[in-house]
């Protein structure tokens, strides 16, 4: 994905940290916390973009039960991935409004694997990027079905005709009866969150005032179709112009406005990295904690093994200082939630791997900082003294 570099921001446990079977329970906010009947809920968690995909060909779908297999035995609970593929190779919508059905059972079997392993998924709906058609498709079905003359792949975000094409998929996706569980998308309480975009940017107008309004009126759409799920947007993390005393936290370019997950500095060594890391998360932690009053999951964080210098040991040493700051923030009450690195693979997929795949049973080291982390988490999820005070619930 573009962007990363080499730190990018979104064992065994025998037994002791496998995450509980998910209940018909939807996950809600409560102030600065996720729970679940009333529970609190923290997360361990990664990415695994390609799930959908491989779960599509019945010749690989085994990928996925063996990807969700390895990473629930070390206690992981959380996984983010597309409900996307729009135009080119292997589509999940082939032109607006027209859906590859095998794609589609691919992703039923998805949502239904994950509740068998335990482990909530946050879908998201559409990408930034070129990658898997992503805002550009959009923009030019809109030039090939409407005739109409679009400068700019930003128009995404206001031209109306685009703007239907991405609510009819979001119908689509909300309303799909899964092929295995019988149970419609909406309803599946396996899903965590909605994600309205993978990384949003629109270069075009850095004030943010497209992207918000873009955001604000398609988050009513979705929540005019579910209102039992959590939404979350997908933003990378950027300080915009609304708050110009933090825009000095951000790693030297501008996209636009304030966000909530995390992003890389390029070019820097790997002790400037760290600390700018360390910075960065702080950062959002504290908003969180004082002035948006919401939960913050770490939804992208890696490290390449394209780099230069790169060891599987700098690599742990990386998890673990995130880890652990969203480990402490989490046991003294904070807003960080959990986090979602980047990113699992099964054994035999090296022609999809970026440089950041982590293939768990190949890499003990890495999967018993896994592990340890998960223990941590699940002793909080289980803890009985942790006390909310009588709020309104927020979706």
């Amino acid at each position: 994905m573009p962007g990363k570099g080499n730190a990018v921001l979104k064992g065994d446990c025998k037994g002791k940290c496998h995450p509980s079977t998910i209940n018909d329970s939807f996950v809600e906010t409560r102030t600065r916390h996720f729970k679940v009947n009333g529970k609190p809920l923290y997360f361990n968690g990664f990415n695994a973009y390609w799930l959908m995909c491989m779960a599509s060909d019945p010749s690989t779908r085994v990928k996925v039960t063996d990807a969700f297999q390895e990473s629930s035995k070390i206690g992981m609970n959380l996984v983010r991935t597309w409900a996307f593929s729009d135009g080119g190779n292997k589509p999940l919508q082939t032109s607006p409004g027209f859906y590859n059905e095998d794609m589609f059972k691919g992703l039923d079997f998805v949502i239904s694997e994950a509740k068998k392993y335990g482990i909530h998924l946050i879908l998201s709906l559409v990408n930034n990027w070129d990658d898997f058609g992503g805002k550009k498709q959009y923009v030019q079905w809109a030039r090939d079905h409407g005739g109409q003359y679009l400068n700019s792949d930003d128009e995404f975000f206001t031209n109306v005709l685009v703007k239907g094409y991405y609510k009819n998929h979001l119908k689509t996706i909300l309303t799909r009866r899964n092929s295995i569980t019988g149970v419609d998308y909406k309803d599946d309480s396996t899903i965590f969150a909605w994600e309205l975009m993978n990384e949003p940017r629109c270069q075009s107008d850095l004030s943010g005032k497209f992207l918000q309004e873009w955001i604000v009126e398609m988050a009513a759409e979705i929540k005019s179709i579910d209102k039992n799920h959590l939404l979350e947007i997908g933003l990378e993390g950027f300080y915009g112009e609304s708050m110009p005393e933090k825009k000095q936290n951000n790693p030297g370019y501008e996209v636009g406005p304030t966000s909530l997950q995390t992003t890389a500095v390029p070019g820097a060594s790997d002790e400037a990295r760290a600390k700018f890391v360390e910075k960065w998360i702080n950062a959002h932690i504290e908003d969180c904690d004082s002035i948006l009053r919401k939960p913050l999951l770490i939804a992208e964080f890696g490290k390449s093994s394209w780099s230069s210098g790169y060891t599987v040991e700098a690599r742990d040493e990386y998890f673990g200082g995130i880890f652990n700051t969203a480990y402490e923030s989490a046991r003294n009450r904070g807003s960080c939630s959990g986090t979602t690195f980047w990113q699992v693979m099964a054994e035999g997929m090296d022609n999809w791997g970026d440089g950041y795949q982590v293939v768990l049973d190949q890499n003990p080291s890495t999967a018993a900082i896994i592990a340890k982390q998960s223990q941590r988490i699940s002793s909080l999820n289980s803890s009985t003294n942790l006390e909310f005070s009588p709020v309104a619930v927020e979706k």
